[in-house]
């Protein structure tokens, strides 16, 4: 029978550190955002109970992460809870009002738009950028802002301009864009599962 060799090839070792890394973020996660992803649960709770929604939006990868945590929250997270749709919106999924925003009012107007059609007063933003610099998701903090509703932000390195932008900052402690990434996730299914366990488990 072969043996397996002692060293690792060039691949197999770029999977291990990639995994090793990716867990040293979510350890560091553990460490330093708890008491944030806590208050972001009882935020949404709050507004639930309250017959509040949420909007989701980002650019890029934080654009499928806001779809795939609305989706989440429409559909369910935990298949062995049933539970009503919870109301959420992903303002980054509608070509034509995405497209029409750019063109007629600029893109970093897009979100801002749809906040300022859609969003009531109690309602939640959710704004998620790696860098906390996206100027599309900051005005639509801003917006959220004048609209009376309560903002929190998914963000990671040093949170940049969102982290004083909004009520609650959740800053994952990474430079790696896709190790933040990775964090956001991670921090929306916690958030969701909780609050199913909470409100209908």
């Amino acid at each position: 029978m072969a043996h397996r060799p002692l060293t690792l090839t060039f691949r197999e070792k770029f999977i291990r550190d990639s995994l090793e890394a990716s867990a040293a973020v979510k350890r560091s996660i553990l460490e330093s955002c708890t008491p944030q992803i806590s208050k972001a649960i009882d935020l949404i709770i709050d507004a639930l109970n309250k017959k509040k929604k949420l909007l989701l939006c980002g650019n890029g990868g934080s654009a499928a992460d806001a779809q795939h945590l609305a989706t989440e929250c429409v559909i369910r997270l935990s298949p062995d809870i049933k539970r009503p749709g919870l109301p959420a919106i992903a303002l980054t999924t509608d070509s034509s009002n995405l497209t029409a925003g750019a063109n007629d009012l600029g893109f970093d107007n897009v979100f801002a738009r749809s906040v300022e059609a859609l969003g009531n007063e109690g309602d939640i933003l959710i704004g998620i950028s790696t860098s906390g610099n996206s100027e599309n998701v900051n005005r639509a903090f801003r917006k959220a802002k004048e609209k009376q509703m309560i903002t929190i932000a998914l963000l990671g390195k040093d949170g940049g301009q969102s982290k004083d932008l909004v009520d609650l900052a959740i800053v994952v402690p990474s430079e790696d864009t896709q190790r933040i990434q990775e964090g956001h996730i991670t921090i929306g299914h916690i958030i969701l599962q909780e609050i199913e366990q909470e409100m209908f488990g």
